[in-house]
């Protein structure tokens, strides 16, 4: 078992070091990237930018909101649109805290 947690330790490990993830200023981001939400995301504003260098590939994640609706979008380094990610179960934190019990 403690066999186990270690490797456990070290791939988690790898995973971390792997891919370095840097917020990105709004203001910041390309002129490429801003055209595209401008254009095709009519009436979003930009809520957080990140930039993710993983195997020495450079892309940029765009979190746009408009109201209620969140997307997330995927620019290479160039500031080309590459695509919508979705939200895996389980990653998104509740919006709300779980009620405290009393003592």
């Amino acid at each position: 078992m403690k066999k186990l947690l270690f490797v456990l330790v070290l791939v988690m490990g790898a995973l971390v070091v792997n891919a370095q993830r840097t917020p990105v200023k709004v203001a910041d981001l390309q002129k490429a990237i801003t055209d595209n939400i401008t254009k095709d995301y009519v009436g979003f504003t930009v809520k957080d930018a990140t930039q993710v260098v993983e195997n020495n590939v450079v892309t940029f994640e765009v979190v746009v909101t408009k109201g209620t609706t969140h997307e997330t979008l995927l620019y290479d380094k160039d500031g080309k649109f590459l695509k919508k990610l979705t939200v895996k179960a389980g990653t998104v934190k509740p919006a709300t805290k779980p009620p405290t019990k009393n003592k």
